[in-house]
């Protein structure tokens, strides 16, 4: 297929980039992924046939060059493959996925290449690179060697046997988990047990049923956590059993899509690799190249918070189960329960209710008047609406980014509702990753997962919701303000556990006075959010910490306990259960009232996302951030004195150099852990 007839082979000719979904079909990706393979296992060959003495240009830089097809192709596969994920694009991505596997193993492999490059790193302090070259030099290094480039030829027939299959297994897990979602959404075909939601919700709903051929009905789709949002509006009890209990069952009912075979096969896997490869388990493998350095250093800080979360959850728990009495419930409080009456106490401590509240955040003035607002206060960026650009799916937008001087920085793709073909959850993708070596500028999307309103209606958001579009926000301002020469530096690619704690930092936003003033307004009468209502707000979101911390701990222990196996130690499928429960009880978090924000079976993050062992980033980041947010509040906040510091010595930054390091700089000493212990109330 030509370069004319494929327009994945060749550079895309729009701005910035972006790929031209309206020429791309499905048809074009596996011809895209044989010459992207191809060409790069050419690039690389040539590298390993120089004649002359390995340098940074002849080997390192040109190995960074190789496959811009292939980089291309995967980004835009990728994408697809969690935001749109037809019938088509499922089979490419499972057809491709154990190829790609082969294809890196064979790079990483190479006992030639990494001859050169271990020559190379035997001699930096002699080859006066510049600081991001020597790092490039570095990572490479330190990569083929974890990669398994030192192993004997026979062990590395075996590596490459367990990352083809663990690769199979990983896209397995993502569509099971998929199709299950879909499958268990919840329908409702009497009104009356919707009671409590708010008239746009119901009409959401309405239209969910009859967009799966269920007229008449309400259809209630699931949230990828195991606490669904719905749950603290819903006042009928048998309804939210039925909605928490479709949730905590997902992949797990011994039907074709049931995930406790996969996951227990992927942990095996995983700890035979990271033996081969030299380590005791998964987890230790993973987290030596991770900021916490060792997995005893990750599981210190969660095995440190869990008791006094659980404790203060415990705490939380009698405070609703004397809500549940005061209301007449007359039963014990169940994990369905707990939103709800949480709800309750939130609305009556601090005059805080909820679906009161979301008239004042309407999705156009949160993203224009909020998100892109904080970021015009702290980056002078600005966003044009582009309507000329082609898209892969009606529900997307797309954003021209400038930046302060009016110089084009890049697009920003924001899709926002839920679908049958978009994994849950919310997330930030690459299209095209910023680099100067390639004189490639970033485009970047950002994924929710909103109900779709009835037409004509406005899209109403929690505060919940709001401070997830500020989160992934911060991810995406991550890629758009990238300045890195490397490819593999752009944006967001740093270790694991530093890459959360940007996103973070930019949810403090959400409820800066200045930011919030301006985009929270009644959708109708445009009526700002009364000043001491915001205040409720603000003091409201300390209440509940007790159960935010333990259900995100107990899922952050249980990835660290599937990772801790060692060879041999296999778990049987019907066993994941009793896995689980005696994993949460030992580390103290097996509370019966607050269940794991993710049970094994939907836990995507670690079985088919980039999170194994790794999903303690999220409070590891968290030290980071909360230091961050009270510097900005000790400086006043949302300026761009304050934001241009930030992004010239973090968000620019990228991979580029030491993490802690480039923290460090922006920070002026060592990061500590009081402000985090403030913040969740974990000072008891």
């Amino acid at each position: 297929m030509t370069n004319a007839a494929n327009p994945l082979l060749a550079p895309s000719d729009l701005p910035y980039g972006l790929p031209p979904f309206d020429r791309i079909a499905e048809e074009h990706f596996l011809p895209a992924f044989e010459a992207g393979m191809a060409e790069q296992l050419a690039e690389v060959a040539e590298i390993t046939g120089n004649p002359r003495p390995a340098t940074f240009d002849n080997t390192v830089l040109a190995l960074e060059r190789s496959g811009r097809v292939l980089r291309r192709v995967s980004l835009v596969l990728a994408h697809l493959a969690s935001a749109h994920a037809t019938e088509g694009i499922r089979e490419i991505k499972a057809t491709v996925a154990p190829r790609l596997a082969a294809h890196e193993d064979a790079i990483r492999l190479d006992r030639r290449l990494f001859a050169r490059i271990d020559e190379l790193a035997g001699r930096r302090a002699e080859l006066d690179l510049d600081a991001e070259s020597d790092w490039l030099l570095h990572r490479y290094h330190l990569e083929f060697q974890r990669a398994g480039a030192g192993l004997g030829a026979g062990e590395q027939d075996r590596l490459r046997e367990l990352n083809t299959e663990l690769s199979e297994l990983g896209t397995r897990f993502q569509d099971n988990l998929l199709a299950d979602t879909n499958d268990l959404a919840v329908l409702v075909t009497d009104a009356g047990e919707l009671a409590g939601l708010s008239e746009d919700a119901i009409a959401a709903a309405a239209r969910a049923a009859e967009n799966r051929g269920e007229p008449g009905g309400y259809l209630l789709n699931l949230a990828l956590p195991t606490a669904q949002p719905l749950l603290a509006s819903l006042a009928n009890r048998a309804l939210r059993e039925r909605m928490f209990t479709a949730s905590s069952s997902r992949a797990n009912r011994g039907n074709e899509h049931d995930n406790t075979a996969v996951l227990t096969r992927i942990a095996a896997l995983r700890a035979e690799r990271a033996a081969l490869l030299g380590y005791p388990d998964h987890a230790s493998y993973v987290i030596a190249d991770e900021t916490a350095g060792t997995a005893a250093a990750a599981r210190d800080l969660l095995h440190r918070l869990a008791p006094i979360a659980a404790t203060n959850a415990e705490a939380e728990r009698d405070e609703l189960q004397r809500q549940a009495e005061a209301d007449g419930g007359g039963f014990e409080l169940r994990p369905w329960d707990w939103a709800y009456y949480a709800e309750q106490v939130r609305k009556a401590r601090f005059e805080v209710e909820a679906a009161e509240l979301r008239p004042y955040f309407e999705l156009e003035r949160v993203l224009r008047d909020g998100v892109f607002h904080a970021a015009t206060l702290l980056y002078g960026l600005t966003f044009v609406e582009r309507h000329d650009l082609p898209v892969y799916h009606p529900d997307v937008r797309v954003f021209e980014v400038f930046d302060a001087d009016g110089s084009g920085l890049g697009l920003f793709l924001g899709d926002y509702y839920a679908r049958d073909t978009k994994r849950g959850g919310a997330w930030m993708n690459n299209l095209v990753e910023q680099s100067g070596l390639l004189g490639e500028r970033p485009v970047v999307s950002n994924n929710l997962n909103l109900a779709r309103p009835a037409d004509g209606e406005p899209t109403l958001l929690t505060f919940e919701e709001v401070t997830i579009a500020f989160h992934e926000f911060g991810h995406a301002l991550h890629g758009l303000l990238s300045a890195v020469r490397y490819p593999k530096f752009s944006g967001a690619n740093v270790p694991r556990d530093f890459v959360e704690f940007p996103s973070q930092v930019n949810e403090m936003w959400a409820l800066w006075p200045e930011v919030l003033a301006n985009y929270a307004r009644h959708h109708r009468t445009g009526e700002a959010l009364p000043q001491e209502v915001a205040e409720r707000l603000r003091a409201a979101q300390s209440y509940g910490q007790g159960f935010d911390t333990t259900e995100y701990l107990a899922a952050a222990l249980l990835d660290q306990a599937w990772h801790a196996l060692e060879p041999g130690e296999d778990v049987e499928p019907g066993e994941v259960e009793r896995f689980e429960a005696e994993a949460l009880e030992k580390a103290g978090v097996g509370l019966p009232t607050v269940p794991p924000r993710y049970r094994s079976t939907y836990f995507a993050h670690i079985f088919s996302g980039g999170y194994s062992a790794g999903y303690y980033s999220y409070i590891w980041s968290e030290v980071l951030d909360a230091e961050s947010v009270e510097w900005f509040r000790a400086r006043g906040g949302a300026n761009r004195e304050n934001g241009d510091h930030f992004r010239r010595e973090l968000l620019s930054r990228g991979g580029s150099m030491d993490p802690l390091t480039a923290f460090r700089n922006f920070l002026g000493r060592e990061p500590e852990l009081g402000p985090l212990l403030r913040r969740r109330n974990l000072t008891g």
